[in-house]
């Protein structure tokens, strides 16, 4: 409820993106971390509490100029303590949140909301703390832990909500997107998909994690995680779980016993090579009426340089034909040269990228335009 709260009402959302340390305990508001100049003429830190009128399930006008405070009382620069605002004195406001002081600073017609209230009581107490300490701040932005029944994250997604971009972002919000092949490029796919709200993401692939895969992957594997050389599903989904819930991992391959499992998927990444086995997942993609995106990149020594060309190409229910003109799915063989193939990082992000922001023009994250003429275009695509 906290942080639904927090996220529905614009004045504590806006403290929130601009890195103050909020917290809703017990029905009241905390700001935490606050810096202040105790007695001693040195700079600790505090909480601003306040009460909190709402008006259903967001934030009202504040319906008092009050604010409480949990700490030592704030002196000036001097230590002399700060007069002009005292109010009251230590109170139990809950069974988990004493305060020590209150303060009384009223501006003409009060406080608008609760973030003009909030960061005018930061400033009084900040002014004197950067007096000594001229970096400090009360804009700490902690991590936001989020609660399971509120995100698909572990922690909140800020990058968003500071961009103002959540509404564009809930596009995104597919029920169930598969990763097919998590080699160099599908890997990479991953690490793109698990910073979206996709609320599940499922991986598949038999292979393990070797040395040379940690070469052409995000990140950096310790040599402890590859001793045992773990499946590279259960490898990234632990790594992967630490920012994004709903990861699920299959070690295995689709082949035509398993190939049902991609039935009732929002969207599917096919990172394979061609060969039977993408033959059959694109059939039965088709069939079950799945959109999908597959990639695919080759690369040659030349002398001492080297060359190459990456694809992405897509199919949805409205084009499929588009894909079989522009994709083999002929067997390459087990000995084909993609086993040999040269796989460098930056292209298989770069491939991965390609496939991703082609993924987000389809939902409409990016608008995409198509060009009829020199002169004119089309609407936005869907």
């Amino acid at each position: 409820m906290s942080q639904q709260l927090i996220s529905r009402s614009p004045d504590l959302k806006k403290l929130q993106d601009e890195g103050y340390d909020v917290e809703i305990r017990s029905d009241y508001l905390l700001i935490k971390d606050v810096p202040y100049v105790n007695a001693n003429k040195e700079v600790v830190r505090g909480i601003l509490v306040s009460n909190l009128t709402l008006a259903g399930d967001v934030t009202a006008t504040p319906d008092t100029h009050v604010v409480m405070f949990a700490g030592a009382y704030p002196c000036d620069k001097d230590g002399t303590e700060l007069e002009k605002i005292r109010h009251e004195s230590r109170q139990q406001l809950a069974e988990n949140l004493t305060i020590q002081h209150s303060f009384s600073s009223k501006p003409v017609g009060g406080y608008k909301d609760y973030y003009e209230k909030m960061t005018t009581y930061v400033a009084i107490f900040l002014g004197h703390a950067q007096a000594i300490e001229p970096n400090a701040t009360a804009q700490t932005f902690p991590v936001i832990t989020a609660q399971e029944d509120e995100a698909v994250f572990q922690y909140i997604d800020t990058a968003s909500s500071r961009a103002g971009i959540n509404m564009a972002n809930k596009k995104l919000a597919l029920a169930k997107v598969a990763i097919i092949g998590l080699g160099g490029t599908g890997s990479y796919v991953l690490d793109l998909v698990a910073k979206t709200p996709v609320t599940e993401i499922h991986l598949f692939d038999g292979d393990a994690l070797l040395s040379h895969n940690a070469f052409r992957s995000p990140g950096a594997a310790s040599v402890e995680a590859l001793q045992p050389k773990p499946k590279k599903v259960a490898y990234s989904k632990d790594l992967y779980s630490k920012m994004h819930r709903g990861i699920v991992d299959y070690g295995y391959y689709i082949d035509t016993s398993n190939a049902d499992e991609l039935q009732g998927t929002d969207f599917v990444f096919v990172c394979i090579d061609a060969g039977d086995a993408k033959k059959w997942i694109v059939e039965s993609l088709e069939k079950f009426g799945v959109p999908f995106i597959d990639v695919g990149m080759g690369v040659e020594l030349v002398e001492d340089s080297l060359r190459g060309i990456l694809r992405v190409t897509t199919s949805t229910t409205e084009r499929r034909q588009y894909f079989r003109q522009r994709v083999s799915l002929a067997d390459a063989g087990h000995n084909a040269d993609y086993h040999h193939n040269i796989q460098i990082a930056d292209l298989n992000a770069l491939n991965a990228a390609l496939a991703v922001i082609k993924w987000k023009k389809l939902s409409g994250f990016y608008l995409a335009f198509i060009w009829t003429s020199r002169r004119s275009t089309t609407a936005p695509t869907p």
